[in-house]
């Protein structure tokens, strides 16, 4: 039997989307060419990531206090393709270890979805 239930209510909600991004802004915080440029960016990652979860309970179907802003706030990044990359392997490499298959799938389906749309803003440097 397949359960129907949105993907933010089998992502565990809210608190389920916070758990899931902690250890991967952790991850990222720590990477070689990403950590850089986000630490140099975001000064308080705890407001960052009731940002970032309220983004992605809009992105999966839920309830959201997010107001937008998302590809403003990345353009001025610096981003290339290759951090592209690397931000969908680190995210791929996260939702493989704490979701279960399916909904790893629709996360990254997700983000790649909107790593897409800011290449094309970006252009794709």
């Amino acid at each position: 039997m397949s359960d129907a239930r949105p993907l933010y209510e089998r992502l565990g909600g809210h608190e389920g989307i916070l758990k899931l991004i902690q250890p991967f802004y952790t991850d990222l915080r720590q990477h070689q060419q990403l950590g850089p440029i986000f630490n140099a960016q975001i000064k308080d990652w705890e407001a960052h990531l009731e940002k970032i979860a309220d983004f992605w309970a809009l992105q999966a179907g839920g309830a959201s206090k997010y107001r937008g802003g998302f590809a403003g706030a990345h353009v001025g990044l610096g981003l290339h393709r290759e951090h592209f990359g690397q931000w969908l392997g680190l995210w791929e490499f996260n939702n493989a270890r704490w979701l279960a298959p399916r909904e790893a799938a629709e996360m990254n389906s997700l983000a790649q979805q909107l790593a897409g749309r800011l290449l094309t803003i970006t252009r794709g440097r």
